[in-house]
């Protein structure tokens, strides 16, 4: 009896207008196939939440926690679209291809809100639960997994809306900038509101670097939570928070647990799908599964990789052809996703932390060792023999090498939204994005309030919370 995504989304958003008790069991039954013996009503909420240990588990491989946003893909500059407007087929995805200040155009139940609010509240219901259950000595591992993992999917959840929904993080003036609402209860009747940015980064780092203490060094699935995936998201957080010390911190001590990375010469780069799926061992870089919600822009064969971005890429470089397909006349395809298929990979993989790492290194002015972390990733992207180890000759210099490669690598994974917001914020790296669709030029300019997505007007309705202005 277990519903697709869509469904799921849908199910939630209807949901909210019935009693929690309704809402509980209707999708606790979905993340288990009906399961209804191990619920149990709370006498003072007419809550549901579960009892054993493996109902808690139930909960944790619903599907929803590995499936994240990806307007801001659409949004970025990976992509382009050869065709008009029309092609696209939901009108939200037209709208924030050209950044439209109006970009759902009506009261649109937007998944890339409503989803990680939907592993907030899972999260918080096996956290709820949790609380009340007694573990016995034979149980205590399996509960601080449990704990774990619920602690790292609510503040990975958040993250994901801070990225999409705040301003980029700015120390100066991020205890005055509003968040989104963060709730740390499962009873739907608690509507907090916006609270600060400040606050909410504080909660994520909070779960995250609490689920690290819980959970073990890896996962034997990778679609659950590990520490190895905590210090990489904690890497990735610290990172969009420009705490390039503590960035740098978190990406060592996730290479520390596991730093293999694939060898490019080893895949079949004329496959349609070169990488071996994430989900598996044979993925090597796999640290944490998860993928980008998927919209009709990524499918069509009018969505093209941009060409000046192509132009990037050596001809030793393997990237080159494991990534894409050029299929001439300007039409390039892309293929590199780390599921192995045509879904796009938005979880975290090895090459992300060693290029945050070596930034992360740059910046602290340690030019040598941030250019030995980069060419110990490139060696493993250019075919055999023809590798020269990138120099420069400063830290500067280092700097943008890093950047370009991370540019280069980490296509269409959904960070490129949150590193133009960070990097805009500096004058030497920001850049105008422009589209050119029906004879239309449209500009997206550096630190445009247009990087921060509006909140969709019916959590505007019921809510009353404030609306980012655009």
């Amino acid at each position: 009896m277990k519903l697709n995504q869509i469904s799921i989304h849908r199910l939630f958003f209807f949901c909210r207008k019935i009693s929690a008790f309704l809402m509980l069991l209707i999708l606790a039954c979905t993340a288990s196939s009906c399961r209804k013996e191990y619920l149990e009503k709370k006498p003072d909420k007419a809550l549901l939440i579960p009892t054993k240990l493996e109902d808690f588990q139930y909960l944790l491989d619903n599907q929803l926690f590995n499936k994240y946003p990806a307007l801001n893909q659409i949004a970025s500059d990976d992509l382009q679209n050869t065709g008009t407007l029309n092609d696209l087929a939901a009108p939200y995805e037209r709208t924030t291809y050209i950044w439209q200040a109006d970009m759902y155009g009506g009261p649109f139940v937007i998944l890339d809100w409503e989803g990680p609010y939907q592993q907030v509240f899972y999260a918080n219901i096996i956290l709820d639960g949790l609380a009340k259950f007694k573990a016995t000595a034979l149980q205590e591992a399996e509960y601080k997994r449990i704990q774990g993992s619920a602690l790292f999917f609510r503040a990975s959840a958040l993250f994901l809306l801070a990225q999409n929904f705040t301003k980029p993080y700015d120390a100066a003036t991020a205890s005055i900038d509003p968040g989104v609402p963060v709730s740390l209860v499962s009873d739907v009747n608690q509507r907090p509101g916006r609270g600060t940015l400040a606050g909410l980064y504080e909660q994520i780092i909070h779960d995250l670097e609490e689920s690290s203490g819980l959970l073990p060094d890896v996962s034997f699935y990778k679609s659950l939570p590990s520490r190895h995936a905590a210090m990489g998201m904690l890497a990735r957080v610290y990172l969009s928070m420009q705490e390039y010390a503590k960035a740098g911190v978190y990406a060592k001590a996730c290479l520390d647990i596991k730093s293999a990375l694939i060898d490019y010469n080893t895949l079949n780069a004329t496959a349609v799908n070169p990488l071996p799926q994430a989900l598996t061992d044979k993925n090597a870089e796999g640290i944490f599964y998860a993928t980008l919600n998927s919209f009709s822009y990524f499918n069509s064969a009018l969505t093209t990789v941009d060409p000046q971005l192509y132009q990037l890429y050596a001809t030793n470089d393997l990237r080159k052809t494991v990534y894409f397909s050029n299929k001439g006349g300007g039409l390039i395809n892309f293929k590199g996703s780390y599921n192995g298929n045509r879904d796009l990979f938005g979880g975290i993989a090895t090459d992300e932390v060693y290029l945050i790492r070596a930034e992360c290194l740059a910046r602290a002015g340690n030019s040598t060792e941030a250019l030995s972390v980069l060419n110990s990733l490139l060696i493993k992207r250019w075919k055999s023999g023809t590798f020269v180890p990138l120099v420069a000759s400063n830290p500067d210099e280092t700097l943008k090498l890093i950047l370009t490669e991370r540019r280069k690598e980490l296509i269409c994974r959904g960070l490129r939204w949150s590193d133009l917001r960070r990097l805009n914020m500096d004058p030497k790296f920001a850049v105008s994005l422009s589209r050119v669709n029906n004879g239309i030029t449209y500009t997206l300019e550096p630190n445009s309030p247009r990087y921060v997505f509006p909140i969709p007007e019916n959590e505007i309705q019921g809510s009353g919370i404030e609306q980012n202005l655009r």
